[in-house]
């Protein structure tokens, strides 16, 4: 069995005695437990059943039992609760609780009194209760009954309970998720700031702080901002060897993690996404192809939320797709894979959610998806911030993208950004750059490059400004100090801005530089890096995947094999087709299907009309009107060779709700001028062109002559036609050079789009 509050999974050393749920009464002498000579072993034992305490638990405990302030930092799953919950049983009056969600309160009270027979042994004060349910929480707690009382910040500043609490002893504070005080945490709250002055107004107490994340730029705000800078501090390590880390391109997400999902059977998972219109669609997406899934955000009833919560604790539902608003409530061991459909904001907030996954010390695969431009989204969500805020907001996001590119071992990346050292040797290939390494080299020139640049420039500034100086970028900062005045200036131009931000973050990693959080991560060396200036040698750095976008927003990875993965007999088969088929129709083979159609066939084997739609680049359009023949070629194919097909051939699609795509096609039927159906939907001309292109690309036509007959006179407009009619491929590039500087690149496409419409659809 697994426990929720000790945070382990019993074995031979700890067993479960059937003693009975706890009597309040037989404790409420006007005596405390540790009066009667109860040590935490033995109260361990007789309110929780269990005679092994967990890492530093019981020092923990005792340290707040001697009313001293204490500093807990465990990872997800290592025990918290139970620091503050025994002490709280064993000590004289109520301990106050504060904690952010009310379904945080609501899941931990509920789990305390599973083990008490009273049930006014804990509970919470927020505004979700009625009149009469307020007036029992007070006379539970002023009898004596109540040992925990859960409050959120909001709840506790309110003058009305700060009054009540005036009247009842308080065994100590406890402060969870303590991470929300600082405005460098994850997820900072800042009425969590007032608690300092209303602790001291309603009790001289000891105060225990709880977090699961904590770099120590955080820890040092919260001690502050919380007047207690001498508090113990008891840090766990924060190692969870059981999650498997992972980061994908992400293309073709959807599939992608129906894909996953679809094996993992009957497994509980947590997918979050960042906006709640994506978390709809692919919960929708995912029952579609018969997963039992749900939504989960803000924006839904609070008794749908709770629901939705209890549902999946109960295992009637197998996966939640949620905002970041899911899960810090959840007690469930045995969530056993947490998806990133968008990459975090910050590395804190991927620590604690992928830290959901796998908390009885059982499989958990974390996979996070990433894509460069959802970091610029982010970073526009930031725009009309006090820019110190914006400054931080976008530091974390730089950190983000740090964890999510390099290819060093990333349980070491993420454990480094915890302060915490660690032997990349011992994640024994828990993550995606330890099972499959990437290619490596030796450099030694470039590093001290590198570092005697950081030293030239006196230590004080960021990581892009000193790689702008090594390839020689005259920016407005280099410009400013004189720094393209420098010897280093241009030196490291030869190798591109991936090689030099993988050698920095190798460096910070390795120990040789140190980033200043105070001040937005200024670089410095540290005494291990002037060791290896003075003494320096090759040292191996791994390449890093470099990212590149298409029009499209799809995420290639160009350092990856450009080799198909799909089987080369049915690609030549279905080659050799497309030609017949081409020849047939009297157009070039590209139009009937492009040639990333032909290999994403040969790898998913489609053989019905709807699976020949999931194909890139195919829509209902283009498949029905050229498909069939290749569909009767796979078929038979497969059925020759007894090839069992892959499961994302099973994925089906939700109709196409896409605001721009009806918004676009519905304005242009309407013959309204492209440049106002771009401005309605604040996109600029190149981003209306690259959605027309994915539209007639899936095989919808759309008739935008009106606006290429201002444009372009009909000479034009038919040597264009004419060209990609006879072309061999649909480059632009290519009818660049063949019109030379006739027409521009807008034009061109343009009329490619109308090309592609009327012939290929």
């Amino acid at each position: 069995m697994y426990c929720p509050i000790l945070g382990i999974q019993k074995n031979k050393q700890v067993h479960l005695v059937l003693d009975g749920p706890i009597d309040m009464y037989d404790m409420l002498e006007n005596q405390s437990l540790i009066e009667k000579g109860l040590s935490p072993r033995k109260a361990l034992k007789k309110f929780f059943g269990f005679d092994a305490f967990k890492g530093e638990q019981e020092a923990i405990i005792q340290n707040i039992l001697d009313g001293k302030d204490t500093f807990v930092i465990m990872p997800t799953g290592g025990g918290k609760s139970l620091c503050y919950q025994l002490p709280a049983l064993m000590m004289e009056g109520t301990a106050i609780v504060v904690s952010p969600l009310i379904a945080l309160m609501k899941n931990q009270v509920d789990s305390i009194r599973g083990f008490s027979a009273d049930d006014g042994v804990a509970h919470f004060l927020n505004s979700s209760l009625n009149k009469s349910q307020l007036a029992k929480v007070k006379e539970d707690v002023q009898s004596g009954m109540t040992k925990m009382l859960y409050v959120a910040p909001e709840s506790l500043t309110k003058q009305e309970n700060v009054d009540f609490l005036h009247s009842v002893k308080i065994s100590f504070f406890a402060i969870d998720e303590a991470h929300c005080i600082s405005e460098w945490g994850h997820d900072f709250r800042p009425e969590y700031r007032r608690l300092k002055p209303i602790m001291k107004d309603i009790a001289n107490t000891p105060v225990i702080a709880l977090t699961a994340t904590a770099t120590e730029k955080v820890q040092q705000d919260i001690l502050k901002n919380l007047g207690r800078e001498d508090a113990t501090l008891f840090k766990a390590s924060f190692n969870r060897s059981n999650l498997f880390y992972e980061v994908r391109p992400k293309e073709n997400v959807f599939s992608e993690i129906i894909k996953f999902v679809k094996s993992q059977p009957g497994k509980s998972g947590i997918i979050y996404c960042l906006s709640r219109k994506k978390v709809e669609e692919l919960a929708e997406a995912l029952r579609v192809n018969g997963v039992k899934a749900l939504a989960y955000h803000a924006g839904m009833e609070s008794a749908a939320r709770a629901n939705t919560q209890d549902q999946f604790l109960m295992e009637d539902v197998d996966v939640i797709v949620a905002t970041i608003a899911f899960g810090m409530g959840i007690d469930k061991p045995d969530v056993r894979y947490v998806i990133h459909h968008d990459i975090p904001k910050s590395l804190e907030s991927y620590y604690q959610e992928t830290g959901r996954g796998g908390r009885d010390g059982g499989e958990g695969h974390c996979i996070a998806f990433y894509s460069y431009k959802d970091i610029e989204k982010l970073e526009k969500f930031l725009q009309g911030k006090h820019v110190a805020e914006q400054e931080i907001g976008k530091q974390l996001l730089q950190d983000t993208v740090s964890f999510a590119e390099t290819s060093v071992c990333r349980r070491k990346f993420l454990l480094y950004y915890f302060g915490e050292e660690f032997d990349e040797v011992n994640c024994n290939k828990m993550c995606d750059n330890c099972a499959h390494p990437k290619e490596s080299i030796h450099v030694q020139e470039e590093a001290v490059l590198l570092l005697n640049t950081v030293v030239d420039i006196k230590e004080k500034h960021q990581m892009k400004h000193v790689v702008n100086i090594l390839m020689g970028k005259e920016t407005a900062e280099v410009k400013t100090y004189n720094h393209g005045d420098l010897a280093q200036f241009g030196e490291g131009e030869e190798k591109d801005v991936a090689f030099w931000n993988s050698l920095v973050r190798h460096c910070l990693v390795k120990g040789y530089l140190h980033k200043e959080i105070e001040t937005y991560g200024q670089l410095s060396l540290t005494a291990k890096g002037r060791s290896y200036l003075k003494k320096p040698e090759p040292i191996e750095l791994f390449l890093e995947r470099s990212f590149t976008h298409e029009d499209d927003g799809t995420l290639i990875d160009y350092s990856a094999s450009k080799g198909t993965a799909g089987d080369p007999v049915l690609i030549e088969m279905l080659m050799d087709l497309r030609k017949q088929v081409a020849k047939k129709h009297k157009l070039s083979p590209y139009i009937i299907f492009q040639e990333s159609s032909i290999d994403d066939m040969a790898i998913r084997f489609p053989i019905t009309m709807e699976e020949l739609t999931n194909i890139a680049g195919v829509g209902v359009g283009k498949a029905q009107k050229y498909g069939e023949p290749f569909l009767d070629l796979i078929a038979s194919y497969v059925e020759e060779n007894e090839i069992e097909r892959p499961m994302d051939m099973v994925v089906k699609t939700v109709a196409n709700k896409s605001a721009n795509k009806v918004h676009i096609i519905t304005n242009i039927d309407k013959r309204l001028p492209l440049e106002d159906i771009a401005r309605a939907k604040g996109m600029e001309m190149v981003e209306l062109l690259g959605e027309l292109e994915a539209i007639v690309y899936s095989g919808t036509k759309v008739n935008i002559d009106y606006h290429l007959d201002e444009i372009l006179d009909d000479d034009s407009q038919e040597e264009i036609f004419d060209y990609f009619k006879e072309a061999d491929d649909d480059s632009i590039q290519g009818a660049e050079k063949e019109f030379e500087d006739d027409f521009t690149e807008e034009e061109l496409r343009l009329m490619r789009i109308k090309f592609l419409s009327e012939v290929a659809n």
